[in-house]
């Protein structure tokens, strides 16, 4: 165990839990008890029960967040399971707290069932605002997530969006210093789990027709058998979806293969996948977004021997942090001053481009803005409130 590990454990021990509820109002007498609960309580109640929609107006459903997970892909540790996954879910409502001032709370079900976990987020959400779903494994995170698209209120898988939204930013800013454009772009994912899906979808404009969006021109995805092609025959209903808006000349081979002549390798993978030779089998300036944690795909001095002008991680200690903290306190935050009932992919394009808009003069060692740079979660929210009415998901 390292220091980092020891000193951790001993501050949850301490804490007991990150997170707590305090009431918004002291009871100091039977009037305020009188107002706050019975008698006085009846009279919300009977509002909402007249018209539902007053609930956002009497609770804390106008400002609340299910952060929801079954354990089953928590960080880099994989299937922990429930128990195991409650500090890592204290940590997101936390953090929604922090940032954007949003009460959220840890839902760790006792189930990986699909079903199961799809009708308990359908039965709790009269409560909640908005839900995040959190370190679900791949490929059941993408049938609960589009499951749930219609229960009237925002849900949002982080290890999705949240890591696609933050990488197209850092891409967007990229671009601007070593002089390239995004439509122009040969792009290479390593990783067709969440995060990989999602970007490929993202940097491809699916199911977004706005006039603002600007598609790359090429993205290949890889996994642990080499490029993702037509030919292939043990490809999941993920995969065969993916070819749709990816690999449209067909290309077969290995990832070495796939990195010839790329611009761009964003890694949600494994660490130490590439070498410095690898890296010089791309284009002129590339730009290496390594994005395995701990352990990049390829460390930061590494990818730079090998000739990379750009480099960014996941990791606090090297500069370029790509992480989803950048992206979702905003877009929820964006979501619920809305009161959007979807998040689409438009607002997940709105909030990329605001965070990239956060860094006035990017340069090679700073694409992305800090994750404690507070104006981050204004500019985003912003945004994608604008984006959400814009588009009439708000009601």
């Amino acid at each position: 165990m390292d220091k980092i590990s020891r000193e951790s454990l001993l501050l949850h021990q301490q804490l007991g839990g990150k997170i707590s509820v305090s009431p918004k109002m002291d009871i100091e007498n039977t009037r305020d008890l009188s107002l706050l609960y019975s008698p006085g309580v009846a009279e919300p109640c009977l509002q909402i029960a007249d018209n539902p929609d007053e609930v956002w107006k009497y609770t804390i459903k106008n400002n609340t967040v299910a952060v929801v997970s079954d354990g089953s892909a928590v960080l880099g540790l994989g299937n922990i399971g429930p128990l195991a996954a409650i500090p890592v879910m204290e940590g997101k409502a936390m953090l929604f707290k922090k940032f954007a001032g949003i009460d959220a709370f840890p839902i760790c079900l006792n189930t990986q069932d699909t079903d199961e976990i799809v009708q308990t987020v359908k039965n709790i959400a009269p409560v909640f605002g908005g839900i995040n779903l959190e370190d679900i494994s791949a490929p059941r995170c993408f049938e609960i997530e589009d499951r749930l698209q219609d229960i009237g209120i925002p849900v949002f898988h982080d290890d999705q969006h949240g890591t696609a939204v933050v990488a197209l930013a850092a891409l967007i800013n990229a671009c601007k210093v070593t002089g390239k454009k995004l439509e122009d772009l040969k792009v290479v994912i390593n990783g067709s789990g969440a995060a990989g899906v999602a970007i490929a979808r993202l940097l491809r404009c699916v199911s977004s027709n706005h006039e603002a969006c600007i598609p790359v021109k090429s993205v290949l995805m890889a996994d642990t058998k080499g490029i993702i092609h037509r030919n292939r025959t043990d490809l999941n209903g993920i995969k065969q979806e993916v070819l749709r808006y990816t690999n449209p000349s067909d290309e077969t081979g290995s990832l070495r293969d796939a990195l010839k002549n790329a611009d761009v390798f964003i890694g949600v993978s494994v660490g130490n996948l590439l070498t410095p030779d690898d890296i010089r089998l791309m284009a002129d300036n590339a730009i290496v977004f390594a994005l395995a944690n701990p352990t990049p795909e390829i460390m930061p001095d590494k990818a730079f021997a090998g000739g990379a002008a750009i480099v960014g991680t996941g990791r606090s200690d090297f500069p370029n942090q790509i992480n989803n903290v950048l992206g979702f306190p905003g877009i929820f935050r964006g979501a619920l001053n809305a009161r959007a009932k979807t998040i689409t992919p438009y607002m997940k394009l709105a909030a990329a481009y605001a965070i990239a808009n956060c860094v006035t003069k990017p340069t090679p060692q700073q694409i992305i803005p800090s994750v404690l740079d507070a104006s981050v979660v204004k500019a985003v929210a912003k945004a994608v409130t604008i984006a959400a009415k814009q588009e009439l998901v708000a009601l």
